[in-house]
């Protein structure tokens, strides 16, 4: 068994996470004052086109990440971004079926790296992204959470009840279960 590759976890500073959301705030930042008290001109004027809601918008990587970055981890208050459980690297979005041209499917991939390589929370965690996810993306997204390689003791097995949908579905009719995921999202914005 090759040795696991996993330091002590570093804790990142929030204002440090990639984002977006600052080139958005930047915009409606540098709207004229005299506009604030009409949020609707101001949404208007801060808009890049007209046009957006009639196109679909394409989702991309950095968007799936402010989806999960502030999730927050199941013992400690810290979010999964700080604790870099997750990051903007180990996400990817390709087509579900790339053989079928102009299929609107797609997956979305999160790998995750458990703070220690015997995380017994890790199923949990990989499960409270994979609901964020599928609460958030319109139903042309598949979700795919795993660990990542060499980062968990039993990531095998973990994959394994990640990525089969009887349990995962089982897994959602827990109550108790349902209540750490749901105290886990309340972070979320």
């Amino acid at each position: 068994m090759a040795e696991m590759q996993n330091s002590n976890p570093t804790i990142l500073n929030v204002a440090d996470l990639p984002t977006r959301n600052r080139a958005a705030q930047k915009t409606r930042d540098s709207i004229p004052e005299i506009f604030a008290a009409t949020p609707d001109l101001v949404d208007f004027l801060s808009s890049d086109s007209e046009d957006d809601d009639l196109l679909e918008e394409p989702i991309d990587e950095q968007e799936i990440y402010d989806l999960i970055k502030y999730i927050s981890d199941p013992e400690h208050p810290i979010s999964l971004g700080e604790l870099a459980v997750v990051s903007l690297p180990d996400i990817s979005i390709k087509p579900t079926l790339p053989d079928v041209i102009g299929s609107p499917l797609q997956t979305v991939t999160v790998l995750i790296t458990p703070t220690i390589t015997h995380c017994s929370l890790a199923t949990v965690i990989g499960l409270g992204v994979r609901v964020r996810l599928e609460q958030s993306l319109p139903p042309r997204f598949r979700v795919d959470v795993r660990i990542k390689e060499g980062t968990h003791s039993t990531g095998d097995e973990v994959n394994k009840q990640l990525g089969d949908k009887e349990r995962v579905a089982a897994a959602l009719e827990n109550g108790a279960l349902m209540q750490v995921i749901a105290k886990m999202m309340e972070t979320c914005r």
